[in-house]
């Protein structure tokens, strides 16, 4: 007969409680050419107490969309490194970037020019907190939890929602949850969401590039948390066609000037920019991000561009707070919930903190607009 998930759990548990030998296990992570995550293990000889004690590696790129098979490697460059929740002890999941074998970024590589960014920009001591929805779904592509060929009862006892018949998953929910915070990753919050079945978690405030990465972490830390319960993560921003709400990854955004007294004015000035690069800025909020940006659903216009004082149907939301006591920091409740994080926070800080013309922008955002 074949082992429940809990009896494979236990034959597990034994061996990850063996003696190491003082050898560690890096796991390296990478996003590969279809904005999905890889990751391969590595076997070190000590403990590892600083990025630059991580060697680089390599992996085949022909495999996973990143290079033809006659020049496939592609080179890990470790940017950051965390606790491993699920081998504990001294082992650590690396967040890698990918380069050709020429030193030059992949293609795939958005991470390279964002940080760039952030460092001529970085007086600005610009910070971001985003909000990751995501929807679970079972081994078949059917919303987990929701009744066989048909559906459940309409939006409204879900959102934050407490018993059965209104969540689902919670489980799977706290796991990935404490995994974060094992790993030292700022996750300050999770909530379910309007639609059964999806949830959200929020990372942040971080400053710069320590989101993007942080987000990916997180999203890592997602999908192996979600394996061992057999169910899969939809990061897609409409996994469900009809009146059922949409994914979105809403980002926060405040500079320094803008957390100070009478930052309201500068919040407004950085509005105005953003008005002005609408259409810039959703080339990269997103794939698929029409089906969810229709002005429903607690969205607004794909197509027009609008802000308001705690209007969750606009495209920026300066919450009442903010508004109230002068100074805060705004949401851009545009970016679909399968964003690249480096793409949205990068061009972000180049429009709010930087010229706000298209002339200007970096080589890796024209590309992208190509």
């Amino acid at each position: 007969m074949a082992e429940t998930s809990i009896e494979k759990t236990q034959i597990l548990q034994k061996y990850l409680e063996l003696d190491q030998r003082g050898r560690i296990i890096a796991e390296y992570v990478w996003i590969d050419g279809t904005g999905n995550l890889r990751s391969k293990g590595r076997t070190l000889k000590k403990k590892v107490t600083s990025i630059d004690q991580l060697p680089e590696w390599n992996f085949d790129g022909s495999s996973t969309n990143q290079a033809p098979g006659h020049d496939s490697d592609i080179y890990l460059k470790p940017v950051a490194f965390y606790p491993d929740p699920f081998r504990r002890g001294d082992n650590i999941v690396v967040l890698a970037a990918c380069y050709n074998n020429d030193g030059t970024p992949n293609k795939f590589n958005h991470r390279h020019e964002a940080a760039k960014l952030f460092a001529a920009h970085k007086d600005e001591e610009i910070w971001f907190g985003l909000e990751q929805e995501y929807t679970l779904l079972d081994m078949y592509d059917n919303v987990y939890g929701w009744p066989k060929g048909g559906f459940p009862a309409p939006q409204g006892p879900y959102y934050c929602g407490v018993g059965a018949g209104k969540v689902y998953a919670r489980d799977l929910i706290e796991a990935h949850y404490r995994a974060c915070l094992y790993a030292g990753l700022e996750l300050s919050g999770i909530n379910a969401e309007v639609m059964p079945s999806q949830w959200e978690f929020q990372v942040g405030p971080c400053t710069g590039i320590e989101l993007g990465d942080q987000l990916w972490m997180a999203r890592y830390l997602l999908h192996r948390v979600a394996e061992e319960f057999g169910i899969k993560i939809s990061f897609h921003p409409k996994p469900l066609k009809g009146d059922w709400n949409g994914a979105g990854c809403h980002t926060n955004v405040s500079t320094k000037e803008m957390r100070l007294p009478g930052g309201m004015k500068y919040i407004e000035q950085a509005i105005e920019k953003l008005s002005k690069r609408h259409a810039e800025h959703i080339k990269l909020y997103g794939s698929d991000n029409e089906m969810r940006l229709t002005g429903r659903h607690e969205t607004a216009s794909m197509t027009a561009f609008s802000s308001g004082v705690a209007n969750r149907g606009s495209s920026i939301r300066i919450p009442r707070s903010v508004a109230k006591e002068g100074c805060g920091y705004f949401e851009d409740r545009r970016p679909a919930s399968n964003i690249d994080p480096y793409l949205v926070t990068g061009i972000m800080c180049e429009t709010v903190c930087g010229a706000i013309d298209s002339a200007n922008m970096t080589k890796e955002f024209e590309r992208e607009f190509s």
